[in-house]
């Protein structure tokens, strides 16, 4: 039998193996979501040939299934793999295992590691991925003069790992997936030097960051080399930012279309993207009176349901302006699973909705290139119409605030899991708060946790008993001040309290590198500001009162210390320094948040922080600036 407890599990496997463990792991949770299926577990054991009987193959997934995955969802945790993996009692089956994991088709085994990681493990990369990635890029920037050097990529080669080395077309995705997130004037793009392209390195990873990637493993001569594995890892979860972005109710209140019978507004807004995604399939196939699907893997393989959901959404001319556009259904009678793939594909293209995935993506069923297919085509014809009629509080739906985007993307880029996509309903166990702990160096007793699935009964309780757990380590673990705070607030989203545990998360976050590189010494906001006058005075400029010194609208006391500690990095011919418009001011914080990520400075703060001066954000803008001054040599 498994071992129930995923501790044991974990304790008793060699960090080695657990590396190796983490690394299969990631290509079979090819969405990068955290989990991997039932289905795509008895898929491995196939695969792997082991010398089981396929009986007990079919017990583990159903053992599995019945002890770990309790509410019968199919998802399988990193830990419950683990157990998995050190169930099967000989460790040649488990070799065996793993070895077959890096054979999967289309995945590619190859040599070197980040440098963060051990020597000498062997990663893969999947051509698949390669080519839909390349034929994206190539596409969304086909007209932009400052990648012309770089594209068009060739997807039969290595082009695309050649072409991150600079630096360049990475700033420019992470634009198109977050607009504005990296100032154009920051970016380094002719006559470019070994510097000048690890200052574009840097401002790519460090925006990236600040988008809500996972960069912690993931270094600029990572990029600069073109480790395939990591720059393929990166730039997924870059695109899928992008595709992701307006699937969010605040975002797109025509979504509350697929709200089910019985249903609150508050149980749609917990769906993640990829969850209403699949709502959004099923609910066109409804529409189109056809079988509803489980996945974009097994279920689409036969282009049935694509054939079916492009019909549904293609434009009917019912709209002004808009013409129609009839998908030829006559490909669904193609016997051939291949040729009726690349039937419907001829048809998605007809909707200019043909990207990531080719024929062979589909009868395959590769799940994260045909998630990318069909979030590509829901921005492009989502085909909803925001209901009326109903009784629906409106109201409810609140967009997300800037301090509250700040917050959710600081916390997915230390790699939370799962994902925070709706800062409070995601919080409401408390869960991303004890990863966000032990970030901090606060112990957690994972004994005293909660951990899901939790059954339907009693399951609000067990959160809850989590959030009163959270609000005790941080009274009596971190020293916060919490007056005031229950965990019955953290349950319930309670916006005030919940954003103020937050804040003191990621300040002692920040305030612990800055001790680190000062051997242990305190630091307090004081320490900073002392810090930052005297790099200023040091070279001649302006000092500040403090963090909400007004001169900090202007973003002037920012661009000085930077130059201060980079010297002759800022170009002040850029900077608008004397009767600043609202405009000219914002413009000015632009380019000096760009420019501290270019330095090598992680910034979560934004420029409208700065126009504004929010005191707690220019904070973390000085301390990580002072982090990176006391690196100089």
């Amino acid at each position: 039998t498994l071992s129930p407890n995923p501790k044991m599990a974990a304790g008793s496997i060699a960090p080695e193996e657990m590396e190796e463990l983490r690394e299969a792991f990631s290509k079979v949770d090819v969405d990068s979501n955290g989990h991997i299926s039932t289905d795509e577990l008895n898929d491995l054991f196939k695969a792997a040939n082991l010398p089981l009987p396929g009986y007990r193959v079919r017990e583990i997934v159903e053992e599995l299934s019945s002890t770990m995955d309790l509410n019968k969802d199919g998802k399988i945790t990193f830990d419950e793999f683990v157990n998995v993996v050190h169930g099967l009692k000989s460790s040649d089956v488990a070799k065996t295992f793993r070895k077959a994991i890096n054979k999967k088709e289309g995945i590619y085994s190859v040599g070197g590691t980040s440098e963060q990681s051990s020597a000498g493990t062997q990663h893969s990369y999947s051509e698949e991925e390669k080519v839909a990635f390349v034929n994206w890029i190539n596409k969304a920037l086909e007209k932009d003069p400052d990648c012309q050097h770089v594209l068009p990529m060739d997807p039969t080669t290595n082009d695309l790992f050649t072409a991150m080395g600079d630096g360049i077309v990475l700033c420019k995705m992470i634009n198109l997936s977050v607009a504005d997130t990296i100032d154009e004037r920051t970016i380094n793009k002719k006559k470019l030097t070994p510097f000048t392209i690890q200052e574009n390195l840097n401002l790519a990873l460090n925006s990236a960051s600040a988008i809500g990637c996972h960069v912690v493993n993931i270094g600029a001569e990572d990029l600069k080399e073109g480790r395939q594995h990591l720059v393929l890892g990166l730039l997924w979860q870059v695109i899928k930012i992008g595709l992701f972005a307006d699937i969010e109710i605040s975002r797109n209140e025509a979504l509350v279309a697929l709200l089910r019978e019985g249903e609150s507004l508050e149980d749609l807004m917990k769906l993640s993207p990829e969850e209403l995604l699949l709502r959004w399939a099923n609910y066109q196939l409804e529409q189109a009176g056809c079988p509803k699907i489980n996945n974009f893997s097994s279920d689409i393989k036969d282009s049935k349901a694509y054939y079916n959901i492009l019909n549904q959404v293609a434009p009917k001319g019912d709209e002004e302006g808009i013409p129609p556009i009839a998908i030829d259904m006559f490909g669904l009678r193609e016997k051939d699973e291949l040729h009726r793939a690349d039937c419907m594909l001829v048809q998605a293209d007809r909707l200019g909705c043909r990207q990531f995935v080719t024929a062979t993506d589909v009868v395959r069923g590769n799940p994260k290139l045909n998630l990318a297919f069909v979030a590509n085509l829901f921005n492009k014809y989502p085909a909803l119409k925001k209901p009326e009629n109903q009784d629906i509080d409106w109201s409810s739906i609140e967009g997300e605030t800037r301090e509250e985007r700040t917050f959710r993307n600081w916390m997915n880029s230390l790699g939370v899991n799962p994902r925070v996509n709706h800062l409070y309903l995601d919080l409401s166990d408390a869960l991303v708060i004890f990863q966000l702990y032990e970030k901090i160096k606060v112990p957690v007793d994972w004994d005293k946790v909660n951990k899901p699935p939790y059954t339907k009964l009693g399951s609000n309780m067990k959160k809850l008993e989590n959030c009163n757990y959270a609000v005790e380590l941080g009274k009596k673990e971190a020293k916060f001040s919490l007056v005031g705070i229950a965990g019955q607030d953290l349950n319930e989203g309670n916006r005030t309290l919940t954003l103020a545990l937050l804040w003191q998360l990621m300040r002692r976050y920040t305030l612990n590198i800055l001790e680190e590189l000062g051997d242990g010494q305190k630091v307090n906001d004081d320490t900073i500001v002392t810090w930052v006058n005297n790099t200023l005075s040091e070279a001649g400029k302006p000092t500040i009162s403090g963090f909400k010194d007004g001169s900090i609208s202007s973003s002037l006391p920012v661009l000085d210390l930077i130059d201060s500690i980079q010297h002759g990095s800022i170009r002040y011919d850029l900077v608008k320094t004397e009767d600043l418009t609202d405009e000219e001011k914002l413009n000015n914080a632009k380019y000096a948040i760009s420019m501290a990520r270019k330095i090598g400075t992680r910034v979560y703060a934004l420029p409208e922080d700065l126009v504004e001066v929010k005191p707690k954000m220019v904070m973390t803008v000085f301390a990580c600036l002072m982090a990176r001054g006391m690196k100089r040599v």
